[in-house]
């Protein structure tokens, strides 16, 4: 329960923009961002996301069944993954086309949800009687195939105008 407090309150951060994420990123960002630095960005959010959704998997699993911890953890992990990617991954500062956004991306999560919820369907026709931890397991592979086209759809449809995120601002060397 503690990590799941732990998440909704970097949830509400990102969200609301409490946390210093522009301060912190441009301290450590790079002036290109290319496809390699996002690519890069995106897989850190996206271990971060994986590990926060099956968090919330597990926890989820021990009051509700395997299916709706799914989607309940699914979607929380889709809508923060997005947020940060917006952010993070491809500099989108402020709200604008944010709703948009968001729900085209919610077209991905819909594409990962057939996979999981596929997978967790072959899984109980097969052991009915599967153990949470062969659940969890038989989820990552439909996961990682998800990451991908996730990726690919950001960069190419839902961010495209953000391909090459802009350079961060010139500093002038101080004058003696």
């Amino acid at each position: 329960m503690a990590d799941l407090r732990g998440v909704a309150r970097l949830l509400r951060g990102l969200l609301s923009g409490s946390i210093p994420v522009g301060r912190v990123r441009d301290r450590f960002a790079e002036r290109d961002t290319g496809f390699a630095q996002q690519l890069w960005r995106f897989a850190t959010i996206g271990v971060a996301s994986t590990l926060a959704y099956a968090v919330a998997f597990v926890v989820l699993r021990t009051s509700m069944s395997a299916q709706i911890a799914n989607i309940v953890a699914l979607l929380l992990t889709a809508i923060a993954n997005t947020a940060a990617n917006r952010r993070l991954t491809f500099g989108i500062r402020d709200a604008t086309g944010a709703l948009r956004q968001h729900a085209q991306a919610l077209l991905v999560f819909a594409v990962g949800l057939g996979l999981t919820a596929g997978s967790l369907t072959t899984l109980h026709a097969l052991r009915p009687a599967a153990p949470h931890w062969t659940e969890l397991a038989v989820l990552i592979v439909p996961n990682l195939l998800t990451t991908v086209a996730r990726f690919l759809t950001l960069r190419l449809w839902v961010f495209p105008h953000r391909r090459v995120a802009p350079a961060l601002p010139e500093t002038k060397a101080p004058t003696t």
